[in-house]
């Protein structure tokens, strides 16, 4: 089974508009309540390619509620721990004709370190009973930094594969417990770790780094740009899908839940690569967030191009083990 860990849980508010207008009243919005968060959103992506997976996050009050009934509605399969403060929202105002999504985020709530060492207690348990574990999203606080480094350093223990996806000033500390995977948006990686990645020569650095830090897989991806990869100590450049983005909210959490899933189901590195850049092009194609279908991606992931870059790799099975 797969384990989706959500830290930051995001109740959307969203109002889907045919026009905008700045400063004015815009009257008309058709309203949805979403339940977000991009390890939801890869638990969302999972159950969408039918593959069983399990949630795990922090609720509480009213917004903590309804954000249950929304994932009872979509049968993502859950538990969560109570925290005394809200869950957060956000006000999501989309306009179709522009085909632009502008969000505003409420403040983030502060998570007790009596929560925190509940959530981690609860979550070494859970990944005892997991093969693979996804870490997403960002820490709400000081007292939830140490979160994702501890889960990762119990799945090396139970000899677990990790998936990490995040950012912010505990993404260095997660490095440094070393997780299989590791996927990271380039500007959100420059911010959180303070260094440049401009050229491609950083870029084939930071690969580098990670994997001399026993990270076996590393992804940098950069919306619509190239992607640069590493499996071991050999680098890739995929280019991804050209399409017309009407959202793009996801589109990572898309790519990573590819990842969970090719490493689950043993595929390639060249078959998963192709799977997930499918997913999160196919992602951003789209209103909906993390739906896109098995059909949707085979039809489109032979069009993507994996070039080898520097040394050359034999061609093995080098499907996990």
């Amino acid at each position: 089974m797969i384990l989706t860990v959500t830290i930051s849980p995001l109740l959307e508010r969203r109002l889907t508009f045919n026009s905008t207008q700045v400063g004015a009243n815009n009257r008309g919005g058709r309203p949805e309540l979403r339940a977000g968060g991009k390890g939801l959103n890869v638990s969302r992506q999972l159950s969408a390619l039918g593959q069983k997976n399990f949630a795990f996050t922090m609720l509480g009050g009213l917004n903590g509620k309804i954000y249950k009934e929304l994932l009872y509605s979509e049968h993502i399969d859950f538990t969560s721990i109570s925290t005394k403060e809200q869950t957060r929202y956000a006000s999501v105002i989309i306009n179709q004709g522009n085909n632009t999504v502008t969000t505003y985020f409420e403040k983030n709530p502060i998570i007790s370190q009596e929560e925190s060492d509940l959530f981690k207690e609860k979550l070494d348990k859970m990944i005892q009973n997991c093969e693979i574990v996804v870490f997403s999203g960002s820490s709400l606080c000081s007292n939830t930094d140490d979160i994702f480094p501890y889960g990762i350093s119990m799945a090396n223990k139970y000899d677990k594969v990790s998936i990490c996806d995040t950012y912010g000033k505990h993404l260095a500390a997660c490095i440094e417990n070393t997780p299989t995977i590791l996927h990271n948006n380039l500007d959100e990686i420059a911010s959180s770790l303070s260094m440049p990645v401009e050229s491609e020569s950083d870029k084939y650095e930071l690969l580098d780094f990670f994997y001399k830090k026993g990270v076996k897989q590393a992804y940098l991806t950069d919306g619509k740009e190239k992607i640069y990869a590493s499996n071991f100590d050999f680098h890739y450049e995929i280019t991804p899908l050209k399409v017309e983005t009407k959202d793009s909210t996801g589109s990572g959490d898309a790519f990573t839940a590819g990842l969970a899933y090719g490493w689950h189901k043993d595929l390639t590195f060249m078959e998963t690569v192709k799977m997930s850049t499918a997913a999160g092009a196919l992602n951003a194609a789209s209103l909906e967030t993390c739906k896109v279908n098995m059909d949707s991606m085979e039809a489109l992931k032979e069009q993507i191009s994996v070039v080898s870059s520097g040394k050359k790799m034999k061609l093995i099975d080098d499907r996990p083990q």
